[in-house]
This record gives C-alpha cells, structure tokens and sequence, in this order.
C-alpha cells in the first residue's frame, strides 16, 4: 500500500507527521514523502526539515494520498504543477485526503467542487470559493474517496479513520493505542466556536 505526502516549503510539520504515526503501521505500508526535488524541505517555522524520499515527477501513483497545509499550501495555490500533479495522483488512488489547509490545494485542483469539506478556520472563505462547503467537522468524508481533516491535530483523527476503512477497527484501535492518542487537552479552547475572545485576540496580535 502506497501512502504519498507532497511536501514543500512551509508545510505545517504536524499535518504531515501526525498521520504518518498512524498511516505507516498498516498492514504493507510503503510511506514516500514527495516533493519537486530532493533537498530537504522546512517547515512553516523554519526550524524542522524533511529529507523527500521521492520527486513528485517520479511519484505517478498512490494509494492513498495526503496533503499536508501550512503557510506554504496557501502559497502554492497557484502553482499548476503541483496542482496537476494532485490531480494525477488522485486519479490512481483510493483515497484523497487532506490536513488542515492542504485542502485548499485540493479545491484549487478542483476536487472539492460541490462537496462538503473542512479546513483550518481562518481558511474558509478560500476554501468555499472553489466550490467546497464547509463544515466544522474535524473529518469529512465525501464520494470519490475524498477525506479533508480540520486543523492541524485533526490529522490523526483523519489517520485513525482511514485506518479503519483500510484495515478494520480492531486495527485501527491498535494503532491509537500504540501511538498513546488519548486527548484530555487542559483547557476547552480547540476551535474557533469554543476559544475565548481574548485567546483570538492573542493570535489576532501576534
């Protein structure tokens, strides 16, 4: 089983990490990291690299594919060589997922017109103007094998299902267990219908 993640500058490490954890314990799992060549690529804090095992011109197929966001998926919006290249790789896969903003890569590539989608909440206008409507679910499955995931931790939820659908739950519980995914976060403030107005204020000013 073929999981591919395109990575480029400025992903969001998390996206991308979270579910490899869960996603390379399947059953066969060959896990490629991707990207449009193979120096290291950095993350949307510039501190943490990734080493793609692959060029995404010599990834011509998945079986599952996930695509991380970040400040670097709002900036490849434009960029109509990855986007094509999402679109090929979404023709050879069963499932189409996606991690936070990675979803508007998905709707700029055009697979999210007239679904329902999620997304990080500061993307939703963008995310609804390629036809997507939005939904605050943390996971969203749609026909077509497409699966979006909200913001960043949303990620392994997403894993955690697929998983599932993949490999049945008795696996999918298994490897929750063997990554210790058992959220009890300290404080009720994980989206944007719950937080505070002086925590969105923080980020408001940072």
């Amino acid at each position: 089983m073929r999981i591919v993640f395109p990575i480029f500058d400025g992903f969001t490490s998390l996206d991308a990490v979270g579910p490899y954890e869960v996603l390379r314990m399947l059953p066969g799992a060959e896990v490629v990291f991707a990207a449009e060549d193979t120096a290291p690529v950095t993350d949307d804090a510039g501190r943490l690299t990734v080493t793609p095992s692959a060029t995404l011109a010599a990834t011509t197929s998945a079986d599952v594919l996930v695509v991380p966001g970040g400040p670097g998926a709002r900036r490849n919006l434009g960029n109509e060589a990855l986007l094509g290249w999402i679109r090929r790789i979404h023709a050879t896969s069963t499932w189409t997922t996606s991690v936070c903003t990675g979803s508007l890569l998905l709707g700029a590539a055009g697979l999210l017109d007239g679904l329902e989608a999620t997304t990080h909440w500061s993307a939703v206008k963008t995310l609804e103007s390629y036809g997507a409507t939005y939904t605050e679910e943390r996971v969203v499955r749609q026909p077509g094998g497409i699966i979006t995931s909200a913001g960043v931790s949303s990620g392994i939820d997403m894993a955690l299902r697929l998983a599932e659908l993949l490999a049945g739950r008795v696996a999918a519980e298994a490897f929750q267990l063997a990554i210790e995914y058992d959220p009890q976060p300290p404080f009720d403030s994980g989206s944007l219908s719950k937080a505070s107005q002086d925590a969105k204020d923080y980020l408001t000013a940072r």
